[in-house]
């Protein structure tokens, strides 16, 4: 049994949008004020796509703001089932334009071969990240975090920044940050919509075997802070 953490339920996904982008924003100029550069790791999904909205209209020091992904899918940014396109469609508009974007997909045929060059495009992020928004699968992956995935106790061991990962349950190859990167972050919000979603965190709270649903390696830590953001 996993102690629950910090849960907000809403009303309504607007409700929940609003007050998020609200807590982001301030955290992310709360650490440029603070530190001189802020970090914010995002998901992909259609779940995230209002809250970029919203968030890339505050008025903040975007400019200081570093951006990059929680994992993405082997495939070139311009296609529909790039992460990197729905941050730049969604959330690198408006204010956040000027925000330094760093997307995870390079020139390498497979994220085996590319890993070593995205992490060092990260080298210089803010660290430990400042604001990690996870979404979760009705598998119970986060990242590209897959159950179902021979290389998941890799990504979930390695000291690395960043993992290839190859589900069966999932198209593409994927790239993924490791547990390690994801652990080493001021704030993780764990954004769910949906009655399934609310199932899948239930069940996932009622064990601590992360082999089973890897998001339990965030649910059941006490290293880096977690909010649940959840509305039907």
């Amino acid at each position: 049994m996993i102690k629950e953490s910090v849960f907000k339920h809403f009303e309504n996904t607007a409700d929940l949008e609003q007050t998020l982008a609200e807590k982001i924003a301030n955290q992310l100029q709360d650490a440029v004020d603070a530190r001189g550069k802020a970090s914010l790791v995002v998901s992909g999904g259609s779940t995230p796509l209002k809250l970029f909205q919203l968030l890339s209209k505050k008025l903040i020091d975007w400019s200081d703001v570093y951006i990059t992904l929680a994992d993405e899918r082997w495939v070139d940014a311009d296609e529909k089932d790039s992460n990197e396109r729905l941050v730049r469609e969604n959330l690198l508009q408006h204010r956040a334009a000027s925000a330094k974007f760093r997307g995870l997909k390079n020139m390498f045929a497979t994220p085996e071969k590319g890993c070593d060059m995205t992490a060092e495009s990260l080298a210089n992020f803010p660290r430990p990240f400042d604001v990690v928004v996870l979404g979760m699968g009705t598998d119970g992956h986060t990242c590209s975090w897959f159950p179902c995935s021979k290389e998941l106790n890799g990504a979930l061991e390695t000291k690395k920044l960043c993992a290839a990962v190859n589900p069966t349950t999932a198209p593409h190859a994927r790239i993924t940050l490791s547990k390690d990167a994801i652990l080493s972050s001021r704030q993780i919000y764990l954004h769910l919509v949906g009655e399934s979603k609310l199932s899948v965190y239930r069940q996932a709270l009622q064990s601590d075997n992360v082999n089973e649903m890897p998001i339990r390696a965030v649910l059941a830590q006490r290293k880096a802070p977690v909010d649940v953001f959840y509305s039907a």
